[in-house]
């Protein structure tokens, strides 16, 4: 390939990650929104949030970004960039499933850290700060790495769009040079490294959070039951 066209797939990838990192920040804040309104003790607060789940669970986010970029403009007259316009169809319909990583991970604490909670007179938002988030965000770290591969996959699905993202930079130099396997080949390695890049950081920053509990990594429920406790002198007891 030419310099130019070299270029072309290189500024692809630049929109694919500006895409990526805006649509997982909203799609973070979604999760974590929507999550704890599911574990909400007024049931209307979880109907609500489980609707929004459901609705966005069950759409698809290729249709969802043809609803985004060319029914809003014409039911409500607000025209987004594709960038926007991609950040808010993905980010929604991912921070969807993200919830339910949140609400699972939240209600599998164990309940007596929550009574402990309320023994101390902790108010909601105090228990759910101090006791539950810091037990249940390092769990939630391996599925959200799998979600964040998932997402990065989901950025092609812009180019319908004509937006300038990798998929799209990668069709464009193969109509060029008539050159489908090479080109999509490149296409193939560049978001296999991109997506090993994220679930190494990811894997870093779970290892960096279970540290501060005593928990591996990679540990499940039923090795943390056969884990030796600890005394409160840092004797280990059967």
């Amino acid at each position: 390939m030419t310099s130019g066209l070299w270029e072309l797939v290189l500024k692809g990838v630049w929109v694919t990650i500006q895409l990526l990192v805006c649509s997982a920040l909203l799609g973070a804040a979604v999760s974590f929104v929507v999550g704890v309104a599911r574990t909400h003790r007024l049931w209307i607060v979880r109907f609500l949030a489980g609707v929004y789940t459901e609705v966005f669970r069950g759409t698809s986010a290729l249709v969802m970004i043809f609803w985004v970029y060319f029914v809003l403009p014409i039911a409500f007259g607000w025209q987004l960039v594709p960038l926007w316009a991609g950040t808010l169809a993905l980010g929604l319909t991912y921070g969807a499933y993200g919830s339910e990583i949140v609400r699972g991970a939240l209600n599998a604490v164990d309940p007596a850290q929550k009574e402990g909670g309320i023994a101390l007179s902790f108010t909601p938002w105090q228990r759910l700060r101090l006791i539950l988030l810091p037990q249940a965000v390092p769990e939630m770290i391996p599925p959200f790495s799998n979600l964040l591969v998932e997402l990065l996959k989901g950025t092609a699905l812009v180019s319908i769009m004509g937006m300038g993202d990798l998929a799209f930079s990668g069709n464009l130099v193969r109509l060029a040079l008539q050159e489908s396997a090479e080109i999509y080949t490149i296409v193939l390695l560049i978001y296999f490294v991109i997506a090993f890049v994220l679930t190494r950081g990811m894997r870093g920053l779970e290892r960096k959070l279970k540290a501060g509990t005593g928990k591996p990594v990679g540990s499940t429920p039923d090795q943390e039951l056969d884990r030796p406790q600890t005394t409160g002198v840092g004797g280990a007891v059967a």
